[in-house]
């Protein structure tokens, strides 16, 4: 990819300026080295009153906004849109972060990485997640090599994305974060899924099976997600041979337990039920050493965006590549099919 002036103001606009994109045109606004030019919307309204409030041209065609002079913009259109609008910026050398997911099929999610390889820009999939405050914290902690995960994302319905299913909508960032920890795509995809307001899925949930391969443990993962309840809950729980994550990202919390930290009192444990003594008046959690992880105070969508603009001026390539975009993607669809023929299938 080519670089450009660390110097050199960014000239970045928006498409597509609805409940996302908005935050996406208020965040170019406010980082330093970045002017946002413009959003292009077809709803005049929306993308006047964006421009009001933080600047740039409003335009209704994407054409509009080439012409008028960009380097890099965010898609924040519905899903199924992304192709259309990645293939004809990326053409024109724009480089582009593309909200989740890349795209609504792993046929366009390899049409628009393509796409992006013969322009040679920049191209950023928006899964967020990855900047969430309490996720940077777990990262922080290396290498988990988790054996077992819990990942529930449940929501009541926003009425938003519509146009595709939970699983694209909700459940595919906790795909990528399982890209993320593992590394690797599952070798094995068990799904049952609910459709209650249309013909897409509104409720599913997915046990996902990862072999063991270059010396890494076999590992299974257990999602749920949910456009249909009635609180919101962001939760992930990680389990590996030493280590115990507990995270709520709703809370902005996470607490760990180190297998090594407790192995006095496991030993003690292992000792007492061996001889047969009955512990059932002992609160485990009393046994247990567990530490709570500094959360960072940062805006995620903040992060993401410095972390694509330095890939636009480095040319190195974004955290979150196309590579990443697609196997998410790629997992969603196996997901939706394997929910399809299940007996719980699909309304």
């Amino acid at each position: 990819m080519p670089l450009m002036s660390e110097t050199k103001t960014l000239r970045c606009g928006v498409v597509g300026v609805g409940r996302m994109g908005r935050h996406h045109a208020r965040v170019y606004a406010q980082m330093d080295g970045v002017e946002l030019v413009g959003v292009v919307d077809a709803d005049e309204t929306r993308r006047n009153d964006i421009t009001e409030i933080w600047g740039g041209t409003p335009f209704e065609t994407v054409d509009a906004l080439i012409d008028h002079g960009v380097d890099a913009v965010t898609i924040a259109t519905p899903t199924t849109h992304h192709r259309a609008a990645a293939e004809q910026l990326l053409a024109a050398g724009v480089a582009c972060l593309i909200e989740k997911p890349l795209a609504a099929t792993e046929v366009d999610a390899t049409a628009i990485a393509q796409a992006a390889q013969a322009a040679d820009v920049a191209l950023q999939v928006g899964h967020v997640v990855r900047y969430d405050p309490v996720m940077q914290a777990i990262a922080k902690l290396g290498p988990l090599h988790p054996r077992h995960l819990e990942l529930h994302r449940i929501s009541p319905m926003t009425f938003r994305s519509t146009d595709v299913g939970v699983v694209l909508d909700m459940m595919i960032h906790d795909l990528d974060l399982l890209t993320m920890l593992i590394g690797r795509e599952p070798t094995d995809v068990q799904a049952s899924a609910v459709g209650v307001l249309g013909e897409a899925e509104d409720v599913c949930n997915a046990r996902l099976v990862y072999d063991g391969t270059d010396g890494e443990h076999a590992c299974v993962a257990n999602v749920t997600a949910s456009r249909l309840a009635m609180k919101t809950e962001r939760t992930l729980r990680i389990i590996s041979e030493d280590i115990y994550i507990s995270a709520d990202f709703g809370e902005r919390q996470a607490k760990v337990i180190r297998k090594n930290a407790n192995s006095s009192s496991i030993a003690e444990l292992r000792e007492r039920l061996a001889a047969g003594e009955d512990l059932s008046d002992i609160n485990y959690l009393d046994l247990v050493e567990f530490e709570e992880l500094e959360i960072p105070d940062v805006e995620p969508l903040q992060a993401q965006a410095s972390a694509f603009i330095n890939a636009v001026r480095t040319g190195e390539t974004p955290p979150v590549d196309a590579d990443a975009g697609s196997a998410a993607v790629r997992t969603a669809e196996r997901i939706v099919e394997a929910a399809r023929g299940s007996q719980l299938s699909l309304a």
